[in-house]
Order: structure tokens, then C-alpha cells, then sequence
């Protein structure tokens, strides 16, 4: 309270700042504003001294000029850091003013009360045994570490023991060989053996699947030129089948008069030669000019040679009946002769 007044009273003289100490002594928000009347005042001093040193910077030097925002950015931070803090003091001091009654009614009970020696050693002695009961405490805490450091001692000791010995297990270990090592080798080079082996076969074997693919393609592909070569071939046949329908009529007539000479000829044989006949030629004759002249596939040039061919048989059939003839008189004229 003495200092509010103080305060107040100072700003008022030398300021010329009239201050409420009621509203100070509230600590809220209208204690704010009568504190703002003083930070107000300071804040406008110092804006007027920064801008009188800038304007002799500028006299200095005109051409120079600096605006550093990020200081304005600190001192803005700076200056609510500053009011959150101004508004929790002046809580607490609000707080404590309001305690300040029963406070200051204490505070004159205990300045006017007489204080008597017996309690005041009691006192003290009381304090002295509190504080050698600390130490004590401190004390066994203190022997508690010595003991708990040896004790953690013994424990390094004996697991530095441990970890020597371990190592030096370690290293017979590995000084002494297995005596399983040996057969572990052999089946380690047996089973890279066979894993050479199985990665060749399994090459191999994969080549031979990609050749057998290419085969199928291959042999696919020439089915289908297969197909389609038959098909081309059908395709063409049954074009000279209609076309060989279509000529057919021709070649039948061709192949009647071919008959009719044949026949005619066969006749005149007979007159010439009435005495022997072969039977078994001219069936021949017959059955192959019937042949010749039945073939429907037969074309126009084909006739026509069937029918030199049947004529030059006809001419051999001939001469081999003259033949038989002249070996028929010669017999009679024996005959004769005989008789």
C-alpha cells in the first residue's frame, strides 16, 4: 500500500499523472488502463529519442537508410510478453492485498507481543535438533553411497571376472576345430557341386523350353500355310471340276464315234478273217477303248490320244492275225500234201 501511494504520489509531482490508488489496488483491468497512463508517457520519450537519433543518422548520412522489421517484430513480442506478465503480477498483488488486513492484524499481535527467553531458547533448540536430525539423515545417506559404491564395485570386479574368463573361452573356441568340420566342408562343396549342376539343368532346360515354343510356333504356322495351301488346292479343283462339267457333253460324243470306228473296224476283221479269231485281244480291245472312252476326267488332248493309241493296237492286233492266218494255210497245205 505504502508503495502504491509512493507511486502515485511521485508520478503526480513530477509527472503531472493523476492516479486512482483504488483501481490500483483492484488489479484488473482498470488498474491496467492507470499503468498505461505511465507506460503511455515512457513509451512516447522513448519514440522521440529514437526518432531524434535517427534524424542525426539521416544528418549523417543521408543516402544510408535501415528499417529492420524483425527487431520491431521483437519488441512487439516483447511488449506483450511484458503486459501478460504486468496482468499476473498485478493478480497476485491484488491477492495479497485482499489477504492484507488480517495480515497487518497478525503482523501488530506479533509486534506487540512480548517475547519471553524460555520460548525463544525452546525455539532455537528445536530448530538445532531439526537441523541435526538433517544431518544424520545426510549422513547415513552418505554411508549408504559408500556402501552402495562398494557394493557396485564388488559387482564391476566380479563381471570383469566373468567377461575374462568368457573371452578367454572364446578364443579355445576358436583356436580348437570342430570335429565336425571336416564332413560340414565336404557336404558344403558336395552341395555347391550340385547347385552348379541344378543351375546347368536349369538352363538347359529352360533353353529347351523356349526351342520347344519356337518348334510349336514354327510347326503351327506351317500347319496353317498347310491349311491353307489344301484349301487352295480344293478351292482350284473344284473350279476344273465345274469347268470339266462343263465340257463334259464334248467329250462323250468324241467318245462314241471313237466306238464306232472301232466297231467298224472289228467287222471288216471278221469278213477278212473268218477262220481264227481271238476272243481274248479283241475283249481287251473292248474293255480297254471302253476304259479310255469312260474316263470323265479326261480332257480333249487325252481323247485324242487314247484313240492314236487304240488305233496303233488295232494295227498290232492285225498283224498278229495275218500272222496266224499264214501259220493256218502253211498247216493246210502240210495237211495236203499228207494226204
Amino acid at each position: 500500500v505504502i508503495f502504491i501511494k509512493t507511486v502515485a504520489e511521485f508520478m503526480h509531482t513530477k509527472a503531472h499523472i493523476k492516479m486512482n490508488t483504488k483501481k490500483l489496488y483492484q488489479s484488473d483491468g482498470y488498474a491496467v488502463k492507470e499503468m498505461l497512463k505511465v507506460t503511455s508517457m515512457l513509451y512516447n520519450a522513448m519514440k522521440t529519442n529514437s526518432s531524434s537519433q535517427s534524424e542525426t543518422d539521416n544528418e549523417d548520412d543521408s543516402s544510408h537508410l535501415s528499417f529492420d522489421i524483425s527487431s520491431k517484430i521483437n519488441d512487439l513480442k516483447e511488449a506483450r510478453r511484458l503486459a501478460s506478465e504486468i496482468t499476473t503480477k498485478g493478480a497476485t498483488l491484488y491477492d495479497l492485498l485482499g489477504k492484507e488486513v488480517d495480515l497487518r492484524e497478525q503482523r501488530s499481535i506479533v509486534i506487540a507481543k512480548s517475547l519471553e527467553i524460555n520460548e525463544v531458547e525452546g525455539g532455537i533448540t528445536g530448530s538445532i535438533k531439526g537441523v541435526e536430525n538433517e544431518i544424520k539423515k545426510y549422513l547415513m545417506q552418505l554411508d549408504n553411497v559408500a556402501s552402495d559404491e562398494a557394493n557396485l564395485e564388488a559387482k564391476i570386479e566380479k563381471k570383469k571376472n566373468e567377461l575374462e574368463r568368457n573371452n578367454k573361452r572364446l578364443q579355445t573356441l576358436q583356436s580348437v576345430r570342430p570335429a565336425y568340420m571336416d564332413e560340414y566342408e565336404k557336404l558344403e562343396e558336395d552341395l555347391q557341386k550340385l547347385y552348379e549342376v541344378y543351375m546347368e539343368k536349369f538352363r538347359n532346360l529352360t533353353y529347351l523350353e523356349a526351342q520347344q515354343e519356337e518348334y510349336n510356333r514354327a510347326e503351327q504356322d506351317k500347319f496353317e500355310e498347310t491349311e491353307e495351301k489344301l484349301k487352295q488346292m480344293a478351292d482350284r479343283l473344284k473350279s476344273e471340276e465345274h469347268n470339266r462339267q462343263k465340257i463334259m457333253p464334248d467329250d462323250i460324243d468324241l467318245s462314241r464315234n471313237s466306238d464306232d470306228d472301232l466297231d467298224e473296224s472289228d467287222d471288216e476283221d471278221e469278213v477278212q478273217q473268218p477262220t481264227r479269231q481271238r476272243p481274248d485281244a479283241a475283249a481287251g480291245e473292248r474293255k480297254q477303248r471302253v476304259m479310255g472312252s469312260m474316263l470323265a476326267d479326261a480332257s480333249d488332248d487325252d481323247s485324242e490320244i487314247d484313240l492314236d493309241d487304240d488305233d496303233e493296237d488295232d494295227d498290232d492286233d492285225d498283224d498278229d492275225d495275218d500272222d496266224d492266218n499264214d501259220n493256218v494255210n502253211e498247216d493246210d497245205e502240210i495237211d495236203d500234201n499228207d494226204f
